[in-house]
């Protein structure tokens, strides 16, 4: 890109951003910055540290709310909040403005979201938009700081009705977000730490071993098997685990799906280990 033309596209962007500040023409500038967000670095910087930006993007958020119970919300309505919660995501993904984005507590904001559970697809399309910021934020690897946030917050309990009912794109989303919280040493610790919080992680996780018989999702099974094989390092997860593991995974059921996985049969195939030594 020449400087001339890169100078434009700065230019364009930054009148957009300051479109999100006018209502009339907010929808239209949350619709082309969503589309940009992956070409331009610094969107995040500017989002955040451009006057009432973020406001105007929390008020997006919080204006959705009451069509969330009774269920009210429309393609249209949904289409509009995803594309602010886009723009969340890139602020929560860059390094600079991650932990500017927690220490503001926003993740909080979209918990009502996650808290849905209508089954149309405006409400999957604003749950895996939702998913997706916090996937942002989990994504990065020093993250310590996004997990003991998380911790002090419903995050488990919301991701674990996901892995449940969600759709298989919603299940993905969350049990990575779960995946990443385990593998955390603080993370793991505390899911270990009480028989509720492991039976309740366990239980989820072998219900969607039952499921995955049937839908033999390989993407899912992935993340399940490398979860179960995290608990694994807890030596009371362990002594639990050899009683409760799901049998689908003790026998062949899914050797044909994991033919040409060799990362995740290795895994198996060390869970399993685990869970024999004495």
């Amino acid at each position: 890109m020449s400087n001339n033309s890169a100078a434009q596209e700065e230019s364009k962007i930054y009148s957009l951003v300051i479109d999100l500040m006018d209502p009339a023409v907010r929808e239209s500038a949350l619709l082309e910055l969503s589309k940009k967000r992956e070409q331009y670095d610094d969107l995040a910087l500017i989002l955040w540290h451009s006057f009432g930006i973020m406001p105007a993007l929390l008020q997006e958020i919080v204006s959705v709310y009451p069509l969330l119970s009774p269920p009210n919300l429309t393609a249209h309505v949904s289409n509009r909040v995803c594309n602010a919660l886009a723009l969340l995501q890139c602020v929560a993904s860059h390094s600079e403005t991650r932990q500017l984005f927690l220490n503001a507590h926003i993740p909080l904001f979209l918990y009502p979201f996650l808290n849905t559970t209508s089954k149309t697809r405006p409400f999957e399309y604003l749950r895996l938009t939702s998913l997706g910021v916090i996937g942002a934020l989990v994504k990065q690897n020093d993250n310590n700081t996004v997990i003991h946030f998380l911790l002090s917050t419903e995050i488990i309990p919301l991701c674990l009705r996901i892995m449940e009912t969600g759709s298989e794109l919603s299940k993905t989303v969350a049990i990575f977000i779960v995946q990443k919280i385990l593998l955390d040493e603080t993370g793991l610790t505390y899911i270990c730490h009480t028989y509720e919080r492991f039976y309740a992680v366990g239980t989820v996780l072998s219900n969607m071993v039952n499921q995955l018989v049937e839908t033999q999702a390989v993407r899912l099974l992935k993340h399940v098997v490398r979860c179960y094989l995290r608990l694994s390092d807890n030596l009371r997860a362990r002594e639990a685990l050899r009683a409760c593991l799901p049998e689908p995974l003790r026998d062949q059921t899914f050797s044909a799906l994991l033919k040409g996985d060799m990362v995740t049969k290795r895994c198996l195939t060390t869970l399993l280990n685990n869970l024999n030594e004495q």
